[in-house]
């Protein structure tokens, strides 16, 4: 069996209110997932055939809005970084965060367990030349770090031309807008590809962070586009995998798109959309309460899974 992990950054479980772009937008993919119920907070607790629904406290104790430097420490480690610091960091860690992710980031994890994983995302070219630099200075994402201290290779254009990687908006849009040589595509094509590029791995992990960005403009137009296309990538990602060999771990940092109120973050919980068996479900459900959670979760369903085999 393998993992698909899907982050999303910046969405949180909020309410049936109009501020809320997943209840002024249809959701036929997600409604299908979860027999009618919408993702909001009331639909915590759902467990159907295929799919659950609980919401993750990424507050973490500590006083103060959720941040994504901070809590993607903690979803990538499985540690309180909020605590470690004292607050909550905002942007990209700095060096006491990068500490704690070379030493225990999720891809280095895997690898030391025998694992074999892999980030699936694409990097432009001006990417590759930083990287011979060796990624200095405190700019750059926890998903980033974890790959390069996990020692995971990095995807290039080349790559997603050929299938082989996605890119953080799924369709390309991005990419040729900038004038880059990419085809667009369907977010159920970006679909497609991440289940393919998943064969092979114990782990694979896609990462999605235009829903943030959005979120802080407070643009409603703009957040039903992005609830549209997450909506129809992850309904494809439920319509093509094979629940026998597949599972599927869909999360987030911290609120945000959820309640267009504010540009602010939320301190709404963030789902935990677990998708797969519903023995391999129940053995992690009871253990998922917060975002530090996620990481012992997976590493559950990896050994539940070798004990199947």
């Amino acid at each position: 069996m393998n993992l698909i992990f899907v982050f999303i950054d910046g969405v949180g479980l909020g309410s049936d209110q109009p501020s809320n772009p997943f209840a002024c937008t249809k959701t036929p993919g997600l409604n299908s997932i979860l027999e009618g119920m919408p993702l909001y907070a009331s639909s915590t607790g759902y467990s159907g055939p295929h799919a659950s629904l609980l919401g993750l406290d990424c507050s973490l104790g500590v006083e103060g809005f959720p941040q994504s430097a901070t809590g993607q420490a903690s979803l990538f480690t499985g540690e309180n970084a909020a605590a470690l610091l004292g607050s909550h960091m905002n942007g990209f860690p700095d060096e006491r965060l990068r500490e704690l992710l070379a030493a225990k980031g999720l891809f280095r994890r895997l690898k030391e367990s025998g694992y074999k994983a892999s980030f699936v995302n694409a990097y432009r070219p001006e990417f590759f030349e930083m990287l011979q630099e060796g990624l200095p200075g405190n700019y750059y994402s926890c998903s980033t770090l974890i790959t390069y201290y996990g020692g995971l290779q990095f995807k290039d254009l080349d790559c997603l031309r050929r299938g082989k990687a996605v890119y953080m908006d799924i369709t390309n849009e991005l990419l040729y807008i900038q004038g880059y040589d990419v085809t667009m595509i369907d977010p159920e094509t970006g679909a497609d590809n991440l289940v393919k590029l998943s064969n092979g791995f114990h782990f694979c992990m896609f990462e999605y962070f235009l829903s943030d960005l959005v979120g802080h403009s407070a643009s409603m137009a703009d957040a039903q586009d992005e609830v549209i296309k997450l909506d129809r990538f992850i309904g494809r990602l439920y319509e093509k995998v094979n629940f026998e060999d597949t599972f599927i771990i869909i999360t987030s940092d911290h609120g945000n798109m959820e309640d267009l109120t504010t540009k602010e973050h939320t301190l709404n919980q963030v789902p935990a959309l677990l998708i797969g068996g519903r023995e391999v479900r129940s053995s992690i459900e009871t253990g998922l309460k917060d975002i530090t959670d996620l990481l012992p979760a997976i590493f559950k369903v990896l050994t539940y899974s070798d004990s199947t085999n």
